[in-house]
């Protein structure tokens, strides 16, 4: 999948953030995150700030999901937005969500939300991460 009207950073980032996805390794996450970087998740009504947390929870989230895999991608006119859609499992849950990820102009991510449907697999979702991280996230939100 390659966007043609990302911009040049947007669109380094995103592949990078491909690249990871293939390869089942994101240890190289914090060359795309922006230090003020923020991530909404599906589960919590604020959000939580920092790039630690972003690295957190997207490292969480991608060792908890089974079976992941993009399907469509979509941008924004300005260039500096994705949103891609994916399809994983949580044990015998199965789930359907989008990314939306919004790049600063030098190619770092700057902000990072996550939809997911049905209930069963969000509920799923969120079971698991608390399990995981739940007791780290608090201090991670936006005041």
């Amino acid at each position: 999948m390659t966007l043609t009207h990302l911009r040049p950073g947007a669109a380094a980032a995103l592949a990078a953030w491909h690249q990871m996805i293939a390869l089942r390794d994101l240890s190289n996450l914090a060359s795309i995150i922006d230090p003020q970087a923020s991530f909404r998740s599906p589960m919590a009504h604020t959000a939580y700030e920092s790039a630690e947390a972003v690295i957190l929870v997207l490292g969480t989230a991608f060792s908890v999901f089974e079976n992941f895999t993009y399907h469509r991608e979509l941008a924004t006119d300005d260039g500096l937005s994705v949103v891609l859609e994916f399809s994983a499992t949580i044990g015998d849950k199965q789930l359907k969500g989008i990314d939306l990820i919004r790049f600063t102009e030098a190619g770092k991510i700057i902000e990072f939300e996550v939809m997911v449907r049905p209930m069963s697999g969000l509920q799923a979702l969120g079971t698991e991460m608390a399990k995981r991280v739940g007791h780290q996230m608090p201090a991670f939100k936006a005041k």
